[in-house]
């Protein structure tokens, strides 16, 4: 009785483990699209800076961070999308298991260079705008409040569920 209670706490959906990739497969997917939409606009936002009139007079260090931005957010897409690719060559190979672990891997690779995307636009944009000092507090503060909600908050649930009984 003792196996099975402990299999039931793993499992309180009582579904087989087929069901249960196929649930977290379905999660992921859903949570990738959100994802997906927004890099796909700031990719398309920082792709057209560079044939603004204003582009020329950047500084080499305001155009480097520039190019690091976009590089960072080319990136984001390509491990936000390489799940897709995973279960292409997977699929029909019952691989599923694999697939999804490869593409949690994936999604955490991608938000977080999707956060140092953001926080280099933001870094340049408030620069451009502002100045050097103020861009760099803008910067700063994104990183923090990235940190906060994408990763420390997150965190600190899945701790205080582990502590406290809840089931994560």
């Amino acid at each position: 009785m003792a196996a099975q209670d402990h299999a039931s706490d793993r499992n309180p959906r009582g579904e087989t483990e087929t069901q249960q990739l196929d649930r977290n497969w379905n999660t992921l997917v859903q949570e990738l699209r959100v994802v997906q939409t927004g890099v796909q606009f700031l990719i398309g936002s920082l792709l057209i800076v560079p044939f603004q009139v204003g582009f020329a007079t950047l500084s080499h260090p305001l155009r480097l961070l520039y190019l690091a931005t976009v590089a960072a957010a080319v990136a984001a897409m390509i491990f936000l999308v390489a799940p897709v690719s995973w279960h292409r060559i997977l699929f029909r190979r019952h691989r599923l298991g694999s697939v999804v672990a490869a593409a949690h891997q994936c999604a955490m690779v991608g938000i977080a260079l999707l956060g140092a995307s953001l926080i280099g636009a933001v870094v340049l944009v408030v620069d451009v705008v502002e100045g050097t000092t103020e861009g760099a507090i803008a910067g700063a503060v994104v990183a923090v409040l990235f940190a906060a909600a994408w990763v420390v908050a997150p965190w600190r649930w899945r701790k205080a569920s582990r502590e406290y009984g809840f089931r994560p």
